[in-house]
């Protein structure tokens, strides 16, 4: 399974909006010029995240995104679910009860299962304000003397 792009920069994005939540809305260009991704391409993003409404949105002079939350109620599962769709290994495992003909005697189906499980697991278990707190750990324990 690969994150696709989209993914990879929705979540740089909250990243970034969590990271600055204190300074109130943030611009996109402010965003795209930190995370160093187009402009344009965040613009493709930010409906999807609209929809959801996991940002709030302010238009004009003082105008930007922030989200709508704390960082601590995003996990990094439901952030990539809404931008890759499902996180299923395989395409059986899309829908729920399983509707593929074979299930019933597939032998790698307990194998894919497993994976699913432990991928929506880990990526349901790490928050937007765990990557944070993570990040601050790394580069406060990084000092030169």
């Amino acid at each position: 399974m690969k994150i696709s792009t989209k993914g990879r920069y929705a979540l740089r994005m909250l990243l970034d909006l969590a990271e600055h939540e204190n300074e109130g809305y943030i611009a996109l260009k402010d965003i795209a010029e930190r995370q160093e991704i187009s402009k344009k391409y965040l613009e493709q993003i930010v409906p999807i995240l609209n929809k959801s409404n996991i940002l709030q949105t302010n238009r004009g002079f003082q105008g930007g995104y922030k989200l709508a939350n704390p960082p601590s109620k995003y996990t990094v599962g439901m952030i990539l679910r809404l931008t890759e769709g499902s996180l299923a290994p395989v395409a059986c495992l899309d829908q729920d009860p399983i509707q593929c003909s074979r299930s019933n005697i597939c032998a790698t189906l307990p194998v894919w299962q497993g994976l699913y499980k432990v991928i929506t697991d880990y990526l349901d278990g790490i928050t937007l304000q765990d990557i944070l707190d993570m990040q601050r750990e790394r580069y406060s324990n990084d000092y030169v003397i």
